[in-house]
């Protein structure tokens, strides 16, 4: 058996092997490549170490630009909220990120540096971190559970109650008041006739589903309102409702007792369900195994083992570096 098999670098070494990767890419010096061989003799755990970055590396070169590219427009966004006197321009800011995305995606930093989640918890006023499921009790009254890696803003004024989602999920425990309860996501509104509902983002729109009573639903300000009650749902981006259908919304809305359920869900919805429950990335590199469905119940606390469970039914491979996890 190989010597490597009986190490584990701790993550120090792995950061350290991340960096040593990333100075070799760049003309190192003679000097550089004596103390690394220095560095890569002195303990078997540091070629480990390296073995593995150099794996991560390959696997994430394609996804780490696309990171990269996101998080520069989010930078450019974060920089025009705070006003700052000298702001660097996106073109240069996207290509220095590009340069350093790989390293964003292995090590720590990666699952930190996040400005798309520092621009939405900027303007909030109620905000969950990854992995919380968070309860939130309103002026009025109304409480607000905000699934895990969630943020909402609350305007009570001009006689009528609002709260922006500005990421994830809330569900909405409705006091009537005689005031107008309204949920603005992305350009639509969920507006209450009733009392539990949640409304939640996706990729391109929202979704909302309720659970008791009725609340109206209008894709843009100027759009008809469809009117949902008890177990129905409705899903609406770019400005256009999709038509409302009934869902098993006890089943939905699980997440707040601490499960996911799905019924042939796609694993690339799974997977960004999982994302809010885990502190670092999941980085799913394969577009044929995204599209493959997934049936089941799945707690919530542990993503890590829910990609286990759905690894040893699908056949995937699995590569975690620090908070970085590879699927292909």
């Amino acid at each position: 058996m190989n010597q490597l098999d009986h190490v584990t670098p701790t993550p120090a070494q792995e950061q350290a092997a991340f960096a040593w990767l990333s100075l070799l890419h760049d003309q190192p010096s003679s000097g550089d490549q004596a103390t690394f061989s220095q560095w890569l003799q002195a303990d078997p755990a540091h070629a480990e170490a390296y073995a593995r970055a150099q794996v991560v590396w390959e696997l994430s070169e394609g996804p780490a630009r696309t990171l990269a590219d996101e998080d520069a427009l989010a930078l450019q966004r974060y920089l025009n909220v705070m006003n700052a006197p000298r702001r660097p321009s996106i073109r240069r800011v996207g290509g220095a990120l590009a340069m350093a995305a790989c390293l964003m995606l292995m090590i720590s930093l990666g699952a930190g540096w996040q400005p798309l989640r520092w621009v939405d918890d900027l303007g909030a006023d109620y905000v969950s971190a990854p992995g919380e499921i968070r309860t939130v009790t309103l002026a009025d009254q109304s409480r607000v559970t905000l699934d895990a890696d969630s943020a909402i803003a609350v305007d009570f004024s001009a006689g009528e109650r609002h709260v922006q989602l500005r990421r994830g999920a809330g569900f909405f425990s409705v006091t009537h008041t005689g005031e107008p309860f309204v949920v603005d996501a992305e350009k639509g509104q969920a507006r209450v006739l009733g009392t539990q509902f949640e409304v939640r983002l996706q990729d391109h729109g929202a979704q909302v589903t309720v659970l008791s009573g009725r609340v109206g639903v209008t894709a843009h300000r100027h759009a008809e309102q469809q009117v949902l009650s008890a177990g129905q749902q409705v899903a609406y981006g770019n400005g256009v409702a999709e038509k409302l259908h009934a869902v098993d919304s006890e089943a939905q809305l699980a997440w707040r007792q601490g499960w996911l359920n799905y019924y042939k869900a796609t694993l690339a919805e799974v997977v960004g369900d999982l994302q809010r429950y885990y502190p670092g990335r999941i980085v799913l590199l394969n577009d044929q195994l995204a599209a493959r469905r997934v049936s089941g119940s799945f707690p919530s606390k542990d993503p890590q083992a829910v990609l286990g469970s759905l690894q040893g039914v699908m056949g995937f491979e699995q590569h975690s570096v620090g908070p970085l996890i590879i699927l292909r």
